[in-house]
């Protein structure tokens, strides 16, 4: 059903007869539009929700944490350092007074940065997978000699799944299986290589030439403000769910292997 989260009755009818429902929409990427949306499409889904007595699920991002020395885990308070953020922070928020108020059986699931097959609009996609199926040097922003993580997109697809369905999962955060390997940057850029089976090479865009280009391109524009999570380290901990449910994140060297074969694939089709 096509609906416009927009609109509370549209909203409401596709609600309707759901037993759980998944917010994982995406907004244009861009702070002045989630400030005005965002809000909105929380408060249309939760009184939908509450509405036809459905239990929600949101699949939200880390943004509300802001930057954090050390792990980041389902207890890092909200401290955000950007518009978005901030946007983030608020609607998260909102969901968990809701919860806290017993009204509206919920839960709030987050993941780090994405990697997996078909993740097209995930980072390493465009900036390694892409350049390394053509023979070029992959790319990195930011500095490549910190830690970055990432989840693998079929890891938290099963994951979500799994915690929709356990009653026991509601009324709490989660964060989806992600590995506990530490890689940098240069490091994930240099296994992609191996995988590949061409020379390491890596490209660091400076953060002039960012801001210059951000001027043509809004996207890179609006990113400005989050480059803090390529410049210091960014360490997302699952253990909380790898304990509860026994969900194990599937390696780097297997999650990139399989990303790049399914870019072949596609290619070739």
């Amino acid at each position: 059903m096509v609906c416009d989260l927009l609109d509370a009755q549209a909203t409401a009818n596709a609600v309707s007869g759901s037993e759980v429902v998944y917010l994982v929409a995406g907004l244009k990427y861009d702070a002045s539009v989630w400030q005005e949306q965002w809000p909105q499409v929380m408060r249309n889904v939760i009184n939908a929700c509450k509405q036809h007595d459905a239990r929600l699920v949101f699949f939200d991002n880390i943004y509300a944490y802001g930057r954090v020395d050390g792990l980041m885990t389902e207890e890092t308070p909200f401290n955000p350092i950007s518009k978005k953020g901030e946007v983030r922070a608020t609607i998260a928020t909102m969901l968990l007074d809701e919860i806290r108020s017993g009204k509206l059986r919920a839960m709030i699931v987050r993941a780090a940065d994405f990697y997996g097959p078909s993740a097209v609009q995930s980072f390493p996609h465009a900036t390694v997978f892409e350049r390394l199926k053509v023979g070029k040097a992959p790319q990195w922003i930011g500095n490549p000699n910190t830690v970055h993580t990432f989840t693998f997109t079929p890891d938290a697809g099963h994951a979500v799944a799994v915690l929709g369905r356990s009653s026991e999962a509601y009324g709490q955060t989660w964060h989806l299986p992600t590995t506990k390997e530490l890689l940098t940057g240069a490091d994930f850029v240099r296994l992609a290589c191996e995988i590949a089976t061409q020379p390491y090479k890596l490209q660091v865009a400076p953060r002039w030439m960012l801001k210059l280009m951000g001027i043509f391109m809004p996207v890179l524009r609006e990113n400005e403000e989050m480059m803090y999570q390529f410049e210091h380290d960014y360490r997302f901990d699952s253990s909380k769910i790898e304990s509860a449910f026994r969900l194990q994140a599937t390696p780097y060297r297997l999650g990139i292997s399989e990303s790049l074969q399914s870019g072949t694939q596609n290619q070739v089709q």
